[in-house]
């Protein structure tokens, strides 16, 4: 009986010390609140997941920790709340890692120490803790397979390159992509295209040539499927997306792939970046830096690779459904002049107005 009694003791403490040891972030208290561009269903996931890894932190918009906005229309949002020197978050997650670099030169980030970033990560970080990279959006074009007879018929050629997208002319008025000036991850794009050592302003003029539409990416998608665009510039994530649930649905699609431009991809690593104490929402330091380094956690990662986005964690073999390896694409990365996209943005956006959208 005695050893009985030993043994249900013994149960009971084990059971007992079992909540103690999941619920490592029962201490993270306060509210918290965060800018983020990632798509809605990312968002959704990362909510349900924050609020079982911190279940005393409190969402700060209206039962989110997420408030969500294009990177560009973000950081008109910022622009403005910079005014009042208080923003309306503590966090951000945007899409390009320009902006990271301008606000910290503005003063509005807090550093925060991840260990061992250097042996964790494989895509830049800031060395100083003020922002790492969290999730990797990947732009590419995107064709439908089911056309390119039909295609080649009329004299057009699915591109292969970036170049060929925007000079080809057989694809005047069949192409489609977003816009830079509400789309960080275009906005990188088109700041990697345009640079001096790719292909400069005349990319633009070659858009302009090409009557390339601005629209959004489920427009632009549903034009190529249809037949009305050729090829369209797309996040990579936008087109997995819809493969995959065609084929959760037990209806795959074939008209629909994307294309690995010959001449590269462009990567753009993504930040999480926490605000300054004294300009953030709901001065909270100590939850940001939990959530920091939980968005830097193999957890928070597979819910990246769920997002149809890569990882940016070193060594990660796992990709999104259906991608490349995303070592193979870091091969290819066209890479990005992260502190020219930041100095030049207004005179990148007016470019892009001028040629582009004036046409």
């Amino acid at each position: 009986m005695k050893k009985v009694m030993a043994l249900l003791l013994c149960a009971v403490l084990v059971l007992a010390a079992v909540p103690a040891a999941f619920a490592v972030n029962e201490d993270v208290e306060g509210e918290l609140t965060i800018y983020s561009s990632m798509y809605q269903f990312v968002i959704d996931m990362m909510d349900e997941a924050l609020k079982k890894e911190f279940p005393n932190l409190v969402p700060g918009n209206n039962g989110s920790f997420f408030f969500y906005g294009g990177t560009s229309s973000l950081i008109t949002k910022i622009y403005g709340e910079m005014e009042t020197g208080t923003l309306g978050c503590d966090m951000m997650l945007v899409a390009e890692p320009a902006f990271s670099l301008e606000l910290k030169e503005a003063g509005y980030l807090q550093p925060v120490e991840i260990e061992n970033p250097g042996e964790l990560l494989r895509f830049p970080y800031d060395e100083e803790g003020y922002w790492y990279p969290v999730r990797v959006c990947n732009m590419v074009l995107a064709y439908n397979p089911e056309m390119v007879d039909e295609w080649a018929a009329k004299g057009v050629t699915i591109p292969k390159t970036f170049k060929d997208f925007a000079t080809d002319p057989s694809l005047k008025g069949l192409i489609s992509m977003g816009n830079p000036l509400t789309s960080g991850t275009t906005y990188a794009a088109v700041a990697s295209l345009i640079q001096d050592n790719h292909y400069g302003k005349e990319f633009l003029n070659g858009l302009a040539a090409n009557e390339v539409m601005i629209e959004s990416g489920s427009t632009a998608l549903t034009k190529l499927q249809t037949g009305e665009c050729a090829a369209i510039m797309i996040l990579e994530e936008s087109v997995l997306k819809v493969l995959k649930e065609a084929n959760d649905a037990g209806a795959p699609i074939t008209n629909l792939a994307c294309i690995y431009p010959e001449d590269g991809v462009v990567l753009i690593p993504s930040t999480v970046m926490t605000v300054a104490e004294e300009h953030s929402k709901n001065v909270n330091i100590e939850a940001c830096e939990a959530v920091e380094k939980w968005l830097l956690s193999e957890e928070a990662q597979k819910l990246i690779l769920e997002g149809y986005m890569h990882s940016v964690f070193a060594g990660m073999k796992e990709i999104p459904y259906q991608s490349i390896d995303t070592e193979e694409l870091i091969k290819k990365d066209l890479g990005v002049d992260w502190e020219a996209a930041f100095r030049n943005r207004e005179a990148n956006n007016t470019a892009w107005t001028e040629i582009v959208t004036t046409k």
